[in-house]
């Protein structure tokens, strides 16, 4: 990866992704922030002394600059690990916790949430994990914790600009005490594939169906791509999840989901998987509202939904009904116990 070349346009006449970087004077005081650098000779580097005077300034256009992202080299000043959102899975573990090292994501999912979160599109990189890792070495001191890193970026999809999920992988291996769960929709497992195996690191890849993934998963890898990766990271003892979620209703949606998931489980064996898990569309009112004023250019909103304390998902039979239509087709294959579908308090 050394050398990446970020100079040029694209066709549209956007600078090309990683043209510049910009960087915090404080970054500059860890030696992770040159490991980076070094990765892009060709960008210009801007020096700045907040990123959120940049990231989160106003009146940014979030998807013009998804097409043309830029990277941001940070030090987080604080609150490193943050209680599980109520709307993910936490699997049964009452010390549910997640953090994000990295915020953004180089895919462009119609309904991914970020987009209603952030005001910018490009990707920050914290460069003081070790500050997380004591973090985390504090909440475990007593206690067994479940870690989920990457739920506002795709850290495996950047290992080779950041390798986050190394620096992670290679410190749970001394944590007792911590589980932690990679989720990706990438297909890069081979830039961790050198690494041994360890026993608290779950690596979890989001599956959808070839129509959803066409539609709505812009940038991402297709469904045989992924499949690949999982198969490869189970044939060298990692534990892994799949995760088909968000089901999203589409046209003829029973069909669809039922032909992909006799797909996944004719190229994988249940039996080797740590669980799979699922859930139907969910997602904050106050980020809904927001991503419907940006975007005229999707149809993913477009099907009846109810608000249920804060949360926006589909009408109340549909979404019971979506529930067990997914998980009676699962336990086709699966076992009971390897399955967790999403249920809020009141299911």
């Amino acid at each position: 990866m050394k050398g990446i070349n970020c100079l040029g346009r694209s066709r549209q006449g956007l600078l090309s992704r990683y043209s510049h970087v910009y960087v915090e004077k404080d970054a500059y005081n860890y030696p992770y922030t040159y490991e980076i650098l070094d990765k892009f000779s060709c960008s210009q580097k801007i020096i700045i002394d907040e990123y959120r005077n940049l990231f989160n300034r106003p009146r940014q256009d979030f998807f013009l600059q998804k097409q043309s992202q830029k990277l941001i080299l940070a030090v987080k000043p604080g609150d490193f690990l943050y209680p599980g959102p109520d709307v993910c899975e936490d699997f049964g573990f009452n010390n549910f916790y997640y953090c994000s090292t990295t915020i953004n994501c180089i895919y462009n999912c119609d309904y991914c949430f970020l987009q209603g979160m952030y005001n910018s599109g490009n990707i920050v990189v914290f460069v003081n994990i070790d500050d997380f890792f004591d973090a985390v070495d504090q909440a475990t001191a007593d206690k067994k914790v479940y870690l989920c890193i990457s739920y506002d970026s795709d850290i495996l999809a950047l290992e080779n600009i950041t390798g986050q999920a190394s620096r992670w992988i290679k410190y749970a291996r001394g944590n007792d005490n911590l589980l932690i769960e990679i989720k990706t929709k990438s297909a890069n497992y081979s830039s961790i594939a050198t690494l041994e195996p360890t026993g608290n690191v779950i690596l979890a890849w989001t599956l959808s169906p070839h129509q959803v993934w066409q539609k709505y998963e812009h940038c991402t890898p297709s469904l045989s791509a992924r499949i690949k990766s999982a198969k490869d990271a189970l044939q060298d003892g990692w534990k892994v999840r799949l995760s088909i979620e968000p089901v999203i209703e589409i046209e003829g949606w029973e069909k669809v989901y039922s032909e992909f998931i006799h797909q996944i489980f004719q190229e994988i064996d249940a039996d080797r998987l740590l669980d799979i898990n699922s859930g139907v569309f969910r997602m904050s009112k106050d980020q809904v509202k927001r991503i419907k004023k940006m975007r005229k250019d999707t149809d993913v909103f477009a099907y009846p939904m109810m608000c249920k304390d804060g949360i926006m998902t589909y009408m109340p039979d549909r979404e019971k009904y979506m529930k067990q239509f997914i998980y009676q087709h699962l336990l086709e294959y699966c076992n009971k116990e390897k399955v967790f579908i999403y249920e809020d308090s009141d299911c």
